[in-house]
């Protein structure tokens, strides 16, 4: 899934990976540990493409996709379902042009890319994404911008891991989380089915999700 090699990055002329490898194989939880400043908030950003490396590659499995926590916090008077709900690119997307299409052969394809993709039952999944999250029934209807700034992070959270990305890139994501809410996300991500690279300095969630940990140690 994920192949780094021999990787060079400097912040301002200070190397922070000298030639640093690794691979990730499809389909594993792995942790990213390390003292603080030994780069592993940065490493995310290289690996979106966020920032250009300075030397060796990193490379994602072709036409995989990856995602992650979007750093702006949700907001507008859309309903928390609805703002999730969209994280589903082709699912918007195709039912968007199922109200407008009329050619009879393109309907048929629509629905049966809905079928495929289970877009029928998102909405439930949705939810129960939501729920354990800490949204009830009443608050999953409200519109995003009458929450805080802390459970409209929830929210991106919650958008992450309804979109099912073949590359999740997860950055402390149990920081604006209660108790119960970080139980439930640590048994959501234990049977996470795609591929899963987790920065935490929550050891009880590394410990509870993570097959397989990469530590960051000077520059390797």
């Amino acid at each position: 899934m994920l192949h780094i090699n021999d990787l060079v990055y400097r912040i301002a002329g200070r190397p922070l990976f000298e030639r640093a490898t690794v691979a990730i194989a499809d389909g594993h939880r792995v942790g990213l540990v390390g003292r603080n400043g030994t780069g592993k908030s940065t490493l995310l950003r290289l690996i979106r493409g966020d920032a250009a490396v300075d030397g060796g590659s990193i490379t994602v499995r072709a036409s995989a996709r990856v995602g992650e926590v979007a750093q702006d916090a949700p907001g507008g008077a859309q309903s928390v379902l609805d703002t999730v709900l969209e994280a589903d690119r082709e699912r918007a997307s195709l039912l968007a042009e199922a109200e407008t299409a009329t050619d009879p052969h393109r309907v048929a394809e629509i629905h049966t890319r809905l079928a495929d993709i289970g877009a029928h039952a998102a909405p439930a999944r949705a939810a129960a994404i939501l729920s354990g999250l800490g949204f009830d029934h009443e608050a999953q209807g409200r519109p995003c911008e009458t929450f805080s700034g802390g459970w409209r992070m929830r929210v991106a959270l919650a958008q992450a891991l309804f979109d099912e990305p073949d590359l999740l890139l997860l950055d402390e994501p149990s920081n604006h989380l209660d108790i119960e809410a970080r139980l439930w996300l640590a048994d959501y991500l234990r049977t996470y089915r795609y591929t899963l690279l987790l920065v935490s300095h929550d050891r009880e969630l590394l410990n509870a999700v993570c097959d397989q940990i990469v530590h960051i140690d000077q520059g390797k």
